[in-house]
């Protein structure tokens, strides 16, 4: 399959690919429904017709991927849920990796996040709410979006060749998504190169107004950027507390880093 059987024009021009499409867009209609979903009320929030709603549902049900419960509700077939569990483990990060997620949130009581870098997409793998837990809307494990704002992919984007951020960004205009994001590529590209030399990366309020964030990246037996670690915490407490979180993300790279270099899994300065 070439890149331009999946570009837009041709997504456009295949009836096909547009039912694929919808496909994919019911199916991820009736997961986030937990299970109140009727042919109806699909066919209103999707802007389809009711018959080809009908016609899309059938299709699901057949492969097992949604089934009718009573009163022609809709909800997660057996075919759904086992591709929801193969997409999930692809995105746990492996054990050694959690459990340095749970040394950073315990150190640190705050929100703490572990981040991945595949195949080109910089994806939040898990993360362990605070004691005081920060609501940042649309942010979940799989998120990969607004990667200019976020503390956890400047983190790695500082540690990637410039010639792979020139293709990333240039060119493109940068979302706002606060009165702090920056809105420029010349501007992310003086904030890597500061990254790169301090070795971590804040989010003073550029992705949610009132959150700030500290991250540093980790990295393979290659010396390549593998991810990050991340705190997140209110902006109201986060001057005094910033050199701690500083501290305590790059101490979690740190220890990944070591790990994946083919090491045992140990805190620095430790046996």
């Amino acid at each position: 399959m070439t890149d331009t059987a999946l570009s837009p024009s041709a997504v456009e021009g295949d009836g096909s690919l547009q039912t694929l499409l919808r496909g994919i867009d019911v199916l991820r209609a009736v997961a986030l429904a937990d299970g109140q979903a009727t042919a109806k009320s699909l066919s209103r929030q999707l802007g389809l017709s009711l018959g080809r709603c009908y016609h899309i549902l059938r299709t699901l049900k057949a492969g097992g991927y949604v089934v009718r419960l009573p009163g022609g509700r809709i909800d997660v077939g057996p075919g759904g849920a086992s591709l929801g569990r193969q997409l999930r483990a692809r995105f746990e990060p492996l054990p050694e990796l959690f459990a340095i997620l749970a040394r950073l949130h315990a150190r640190t009581r705050e929100t703490s996040y572990v981040s991945g870098w595949h195949h080109g997409v910089i994806t939040l793998l898990q993360f362990i709410a605070g004691e005081q837990a920060l609501g940042v809307r649309g942010l979940d494990v799989g998120y990969t979006g607004d990667t200019h704002a976020r503390a956890s992919c400047k983190a790695v984007l500082a540690h990637l060749p410039h010639e792979q951020i020139e293709i990333m960004f240039g060119g493109v205009e940068l979302r706002r998504l606060t009165a702090r994001t920056l809105g420029d590529v010349d501007s992310l590209t003086v904030e890597l190169g500061n990254i790169r030399r301090q070795g971590f990366a804040l989010d003073l309020e550029e992705f949610s107004d009132g959150i700030c964030c500290a991250s540093a990246a980790y990295f393979d037996q290659d010396g390549a950027p593998a991810g990050s670690y991340t705190v997140s915490v209110p902006a109201t407490r986060f001057r005094t507390a910033q050199r701690d979180l500083i501290a305590a993300v790059q101490e979690a790279a740190a220890i990944a880093t070591n790990l994946l270099s083919g090491h045992h899994l140990a805190v620095p300065g430790r046996d």
